[in-house]
């Protein structure tokens, strides 16, 4: 509940005209500079402001007024309410779009649909308050304006705020990543955007380096047999014999008379 009335400056105006209370008093009451009283009273200020009566809003009381009118060092206080005013509860649904800024939905659309593809369409429909057709038309190119349609940030047009895109975005990474390890953990194989990344390039440049020292041996005029896998690293093994001959390997099995 607010520590002074409803309409300030309107209480203000009423008291300068239908009270002997000092400039003092009002301001304490209204939470104003007792200079902007001042000026209210000489007609500077809030001109063209009508006047309401605190004591009809149930704010005042006419005894507490005469009170204070006879002692200057009395406050005011604020009297309480017996009309409880309900909280605003929020409306759920689309997002309302001055019809200043409706012509700017195409380009907000495709910003993100351009700079964040992980977003789904209804968390694009609740930041920019659009329909999911005009979302699949924008995706697809399909839009009969898609020519003209350029990306621009809607936080910058002022469809909605900075906050809100980054909790979006958060919550649509999380998404993603969740949905990455469930891939990997069933076996599925992982997205082309993903197989081409640099992360997953760097793992396959051992293999590349190999195939190009392969390549290299081979072009030479000097290739041979033995010197054409040369190059290629092997895993580490047991280690064997440098030389084993046709006896060795029959050594072990017994010969018929």
């Amino acid at each position: 509940m607010s520590n002074g009335p409803l309409m300030p400056k309107a209480t203000a105006v009423w008291l300068v005209d239908n009270t002997a209370l000092t400039f003092d008093q009002i301001a304490n009451f209204c939470s104003l500079h007792p200079l902007e009283v001042k000026a209210i009273a000489d007609g500077d200020v809030a001109q063209g402001v009508r006047g309401q009566d605190p004591v009809q809003s149930g704010e005042l009381s006419r005894a507490s007024i005469e009170e204070a009118q006879n002692d200057s060092s009395v406050e005011l206080i604020l009297a309480k309410r017996k009309l409880v005013i309900p909280e605003t509860k929020t409306r759920k649904g689309p997002r309302y779009t001055p019809l200043s800024r409706r012509q700017d939905k195409p380009s907000s659309i495709l910003w993100l649909v351009k700079f964040h593809p992980e977003l789904v369409d209804s968390q694009v429909m609740k930041l920019v308050g659009t329909t999911k057709p005009t979302i699949k038309a924008i995706r697809e190119r399909s839009h009969w304006n898609i020519q003209n349609i350029k990306p621009i940030d809607p936080v910058a047009l002022g469809l909605c705020k900075q906050i809100e895109l980054d909790a979006a975005v958060s919550k649509a990474a999380i998404r993603v990543e969740k949905e990455r390890v469930k891939a990997i953990e069933a076996g599925t194989l992982l997205p082309t955007e993903e197989t081409t990344a640099p992360a997953y390039k760097k793992d396959n440049e051992h293999f590349a380096e190999i195939i190009g020292n392969v390549n290299d041996v081979a072009e030479s005029e000097e290739a041979t047999a033995d010197n054409l896998f040369d190059n290629i690293p092997t895993a580490e093994t047991t280690e064997q014999p440098d030389y084993i001959s046709a006896e060795d390997v029959f050594s072990n099995f017994d010969s018929d008379d």
